[in-house]
């Protein structure tokens, strides 16, 4: 049977991976829902950004200056450090999710992986796959 580097692995130390690995793969699932999220609130945006206008020349500046003035330079967050300040829009979201926390969860996540298996990931699923292969040539 051949090796993947892993099998000095305690069981203890396989699961422990495997939880890692499956919590960055739900952080990157996460990072594709605020993804669309950004595309999403960017459309809506400009469809309201088409209705002010719409809206001023159908004679009504009112509804079209609330518009304009207070939905489309608002963000879809308020403001972290002063609520007074305008506030974080989807594309400021995603980023600062990218680089504080998805970023840094993904390089803790390699380190682990460096540490305890000499960098190989998806240690579970490989052990799996030769068993599998073990059990397809021999049954």
């Amino acid at each position: 049977m051949v090796s993947d580097g892993t099998d000095g692995l305690t069981e203890a130390e396989r699961e422990a991976l495997h939880e890692v690995e499956l919590g960055i793969e739900h952080l990157h699932r996460a990072h594709g829902h605020l993804v669309s999220f950004h595309h999403s609130t960017g459309r809506a945006m400009d469809h309201l950004s088409a209705a002010e206008t719409m809206l001023r020349e159908a004679g009504h500046d009112e509804v079209a200056n609330r518009l304009r003035d207070e939905y489309l330079p608002q963000g879809v967050l308020p403001a972290c450090d002063d609520e007074s300040a305008a506030g974080r829009w989807s594309y400021d979201v995603l980023e600062t999710f990218q680089r504080t926390f998805l970023d840094d969860v993904v390089a803790f996540g390699d380190r682990v992986h460096d540490r305890l298996a000499d960098g190989r990931r998806h240690v579970a699923e490989r052990r799996q796959e030769r068993e599998w292969k073990r059990r397809a040539r021999s049954e």
